[in-house]
């Protein structure tokens, strides 16, 4: 019985060293304009917020306006800056791009893209363990 409490304690300190260490993914933000004034921007929020720069930034929000007997108003938007201060912002009113914005969280991933007349035409989010910084959370 006491042997068997020695391995199992044994193992146990193997697991939690692998455990506390994963795998961390840094990606800086990236923002890309396009001469007809299109383009794309992504980046992980925690990256940004923690970066060197005082410059940097990515995210998304979206807002609900109320406008009495005609009822709410939804809309959606993204933003983003990097660290050569290239900046990028769109907006939506599309339904399926605001629900979709409504899952982002501290540790996503953050890409979208944007159309000449600065409307989001793509938005993705991603949430993984590996966007959170090592050492940062615990």
């Amino acid at each position: 019985m006491k042997s068997r409490r020695i391995i199992a304690t044994a193992i146990l300190g193997l697991f939690s060293g692998i455990v506390v260490a994963g795998s961390v993914i840094d990606f800086p933000v990236e923002v890309a304009l396009n001469p007809d004034g299109s383009g794309s921007a992504a980046g992980n929020m925690t990256t940004a917020r923690f970066s060197d720069n005082d410059v940097e930034y990515i995210g998304c929000g979206t807002r609900n306006v109320d406008l009495g007997a005609d009822g709410i108003f939804q809309f959606g938007f993204c933003q983003a800056g990097n660290a050569a201060a290239d900046e990028a912002f769109c907006s939506t009113e599309n339904p399926d791009l605001v629900a979709a914005l409504r899952s982002i969280s501290a540790y996503s991933f953050v890409s979208f893209s944007f159309n000449d007349l600065g409307e989001c035409t793509r938005i993705g989010l991603s949430t993984q363990s590996f966007y959170i910084p090592a050492g940062k959370v615990k």
